[in-house]
């Protein structure tokens, strides 16, 4: 039986809109979720369905669109379903060894380009994962000699080919937080894990899943963003930058931290629904007792 791409969307909506309450009950992308999959197996933007979504769905593509709704109305990620995802102005290569970039990162991508560093500043992203927030940056300020790294030797060679993608210049390198660097950076960045092992959310929608050592920290969630903290300053030049990410209860904690550890100006911004989730501070040039 024929049917056209408006009504296998209309039809796909409902099945998602059916199935991701037990997943995520705040999950509302059906139709997107399912614009998507269409765009992704009929190779055309999502835009292209709006004008044509009166065509009909050939039986071929219906065929290959099956599977694939089935996998999302289970609840597995978009984004690992069509094995990528836009962040910032990049088009992303992702799988299941790391976390999915997220458009509230983008908010630290921001911040870190306010900054009034050198055109030829270092800058470091720790646990990089997808590449996203280094690639994003050194997309911006290609002058700037950027580096990535991640404990996940799988995420480093993602991020790598995620470079080449893009064809951005970028160095990522296999290391546990500071243990393979040396020298001193201007700015350093990271989304390290800061979950809780005993949040709900872990076992739902996209997060459930994510690998949980990219998600969960000890010390409720803590104990990653301290690790950072402490380290920092033995790699920072003076006026360098840290800027984290955090959960939107953490900005508080993190903000402690830093000043207990000598950063100033410390600020914390919000992400797009309008929570504290980025928080950093400046190295000062003299190191305060």
């Amino acid at each position: 039986m024929s049917q056209t791409i408006d009504a296998w969307l209309t039809a796909a909506r409902q099945r998602l809109e059916a199935s991701c309450h037990a997943h995520d009950p705040q999950d509302s992308s059906a139709r997107l979720d399912a614009e998507l999959l269409v765009g992704h197996v009929l190779q055309k933007p999502r835009t292209w369905l709006y004008t044509w979504g009166d065509k009909t769905l050939a039986a071929a593509a219906r065929e290959q669109l099956e599977p694939l709704l089935v996998r999302r109305c289970e609840g597995e990620p978009i984004a690992h379903i069509l094995g990528q995802r836009a962040f910032w102005s990049l088009d992303l290569e992702v799988n299941a060894s790391t976390l999915i970039p997220r458009p509230d990162t983008e908010t630290l991508v921001e911040w870190a380009l306010e900054l009034p560093l050198l055109a030829t500043a270092r800058v470091l992203d720790l646990g990089t994962g997808t590449g996203a927030i280094a690639l994003a940056l050194a997309s911006e300020q290609p002058s700037w000699q950027v580096s990535g790294v991640d404990v996940c030797l799988p995420a480093v060679e993602l991020a790598q080919r995620n470079a080449r993608r893009n064809q951005i210049k970028a160095t990522f390198l296999h290391s546990h937080w500071f243990d393979a660097l040396s020298g001193l950076f201007d700015l350093i960045v990271s989304n390290p894990p800061y979950i809780d092992s005993d949040d709900p959310h872990l076992v739902q929608g996209d997060v459930a899943f994510e690998p949980r050592s990219a998600l969960v920290a000890e010390q409720q969630g803590m104990a990653d963003l301290k690790y950072i903290i402490s380290q920092a300053p033995a790699f920072l030049n003076a006026d360098g930058w840290l800027l984290l990410e955090h959960g939107y209860q953490q900005a508080e904690a993190v903000a402690a931290c830093l000043a207990q550890q000598g950063f100033v100006d410390i600020d914390t911004r919000h992400d797009l629904g309008g929570q504290p989730r980025i928080t950093g501070g400046r190295w000062p040039q003299i190191r305060l007792a």
